[in-house]
């Protein structure tokens, strides 16, 4: 987290619009990659966009100005877990044909395929655990979850990972 973000967002919160995109320019991309392992490519920014919305009206809500990082990521998962509902009614899972894990040109496997048969909150537990590298602690308050949760979470998904990488459907 930058220097910057108390300042920011007290700045913020009095109105400084121009604060604000700065803010948005300092946690957009940690934001949309988070959104991306929740919701996948296509909603990802939409969710973002959506939290970074709402979190400009809450903006005199937040008590502490140097929580803005995790409090902006918790709207945001709240924003993704909408969207996976939302959209879950257009195709349920089990209805879509099989589709294998088609490896990329260059022989590698496209890791959204793969995390796009997890349910939203192993895929949450998976990325803030492996690419934002969080404790367990971290991850439930993000979540709003237990550490213990988190880890039953982060279980089932690698069980469900590994099965789908060694070719069974999900």
């Amino acid at each position: 987290m930058s220097d910057d973000t108390v300042p920011l967002v007290l700045h913020a919160r009095a109105g400084d619009r121009g604060a604000f995109t700065r803010l948005v320019e300092l946690h957009w991309g940690r934001l949309v990659r988070f959104a991306r392992s929740v919701v996948g490519e296509a909603e990802a920014e939409d969710a973002v966009q959506e939290a970074l919305l709402a979190a400009w009206r809450k903006l005199p809500d937040l008590t502490d100005p140097a929580c803005f990082g995790g409090w902006v990521g918790r709207i945001t998962y709240r924003r993704c877990l909408r969207r996976t509902g939302r959209f879950r009614h257009l195709l349920p899972l089990e209805a879509a044909p099989p589709q294998a894990v088609e490896p990329a040109p260059d022989g590698e496997i496209l890791i959204w395929q793969v995390l796009r048969r997890l349910a939203p909150r192993q895929r949450a537990v998976l990325h803030l655990t492996v690419v934002e590298e969080m404790s367990d602690s971290e991850i439930g308050t993000l979540l709003g979850i237990t550490p213990a949760s988190v880890r039953s979470h982060r279980r089932r998904g690698r069980d469900r990972l590994r099965h789908v990488l060694e070719g069974g459907r999900p």
